[in-house]
């Protein structure tokens, strides 16, 4: 892996190798990414966007495997590299594939055109698809794109965490009478996810709302067209690890 010797440079470069991370998480500017990596001749390999882009326990680089690491941002161009599990599995949905007939009496020739994560929530929310698992006739969409949290602490492990203004990015929301339903989007098979993609969203609508907070993770099979929804919550909001599968299902749309 490419960035495997970029972050073997950086973490010579910041005191990384002799850390004791058992003892604390270790703070990494962008400003050192880039001086660390200045000599690397490869976008991938010097790129901080690249870098520390860590969505999945698969896709860390070598010595975050070795020393059981990832890395959360923390500010704008702030990071910390923390020991502990960052990630969550998507175990496969069990049971049977539950077939769905949509609430629509016509076709949604629009939404064919394309194959991308963003339509194909669309067309599941368009369906009432949404709707029917979380039973909630009420939901609306009213969130969509990027924003930045307020001022939020939080436990990793033993670790206390202090992040803000850390911008984060929801494929969709809905808000119905009594919750707020938050979906992170995938058009691939994905085996497991970093934590962080749900619980910063979590962690700033809860906090300007008195409803309750759900986050859903969507994904569009290619093999077989269906769409598996896993429902997850935090059962301590201040606490990463509280991360907790509430029901997954499986669906084919008629």
């Amino acid at each position: 892996m490419a960035n495997s010797r970029s972050w073997q440079k950086i973490f010579e470069e910041i005191g990384g190798v002799s850390h004791d991370f058992d003892e604390s998480p270790l703070k990494v500017t962008a400003r050192q990414i880039k001086d660390a990596c200045q000599h690397f001749t490869e976008t991938g390999e010097k790129e901080v966007r690249v870098l520390c882009k860590q969505d999945s326990r698969e896709s860390r680089p070598d010595i975050f495997k070795e020393r059981g690491l990832f890395l959360l941002p923390i500010k704008n161009g702030e990071y910390q590299i923390i020991k502990g599990e960052g990630y969550v599995d998507l175990e496969p949905v069990s049971g049977e594939t539950l077939v769905y007939s949509s609430k629509l009496d016509f076709d949604l020739e629009t939404s064919q055109v394309g194959d991308s994560e963003m339509q194909h929530l669309d067309f599941a929310y368009a369906s009432s698809l949404i709707r029917t698992f979380m039973d909630d006739s009420s939901l609306v969409l009213t969130i969509r794109g990027r924003k930045f949290t307020p001022e939020i602490e939080f436990k990793v492990g033993n670790h206390i965490i202090s992040t803000k203004s850390v911008q984060t990015e929801v494929d969709a929301g809905y808000e119905g009478k009594d919750k707020v339903v938050l979906v992170e989007a995938k058009n691939s098979m994905t085996k497991n996810t970093i934590i962080r993609q749900l619980f910063y969203p979590f962690r700033q609508w809860q906090s300007i709302t008195e409803k309750k907070v759900y986050t859903l993770f969507f994904e569009k099979s290619k093999i077989d067209n269906t769409y598996s929804i896993w429902k997850f919550e935090f059962l301590e909001p201040d606490d990463y690890n509280s991360i907790n599968l509430v029901e997954s299902k499986k669906f084919k749309i008629n």
